[in-house]
């Protein structure tokens, strides 16, 4: 997998589900997600993303830990009961991995620190997509959609 002049990869093939409470931060991910070709949805918070996970189907859901409305640990929760095979990345911007960790022994595939490598970001997008399709026995696993990393070419 070459990495481009530009720096960055695009990654094509599923649907993205960001939630954060941070609206900048929350538009410039989504922006630089879609330029790779990602297909995403942003939330400000997380009942807005139960209700868009109520009405979309989604393959990966990132998600803030330290939110206003409803926290991380608590979206991860409803978000488990309703769609248990939609994999979640915690995002924490607030030093907070015991929290994050809390996160995976309730189901999150993985986490992250805020400020995220986008590149960093992006493999982990990607993982988190295999898992949802592909059982560990199986080594030949068809990925539904075209999973795969192209240059970035902006």
């Amino acid at each position: 997998m070459e990495k481009p002049a530009g720096g960055g990869e695009r990654v094509t093939g599923f649907k993205v589900l960001l939630v954060d409470d941070e609206t900048e931060f929350l538009e410039t991910l989504v922006k630089r997600l879609t330029k790779r070709k990602l297909d995403v949805i942003g939330a400000t918070g997380g009942r807005e993303a139960l209700r868009i996970l109520n009405e979309t189907d989604v393959d990966v859901i990132v998600l803030d830990v330290k939110m206003p409305d409803m926290d991380g640990i608590e979206t991860l929760r409803q978000i488990k009961k309703l769609r248990p095979s939609v994999e979640v990345i915690m995002l924490t911007g607030h030093a907070n991995v015991e929290v994050a960790i809390q996160g995976m022994e309730l189901g999150a595939f993985d986490y992250l620190m805020k400020p995220m490598d986008i590149d960093e970001l992006l493999y982990k997008l990607q993982d988190a997509y295999k898992k949802k399709w592909c059982s560990k026995e199986d080594e030949e696993c068809q990925i539904p959609g075209s999973l795969e990393v192209l240059p970035d070419r902006s």
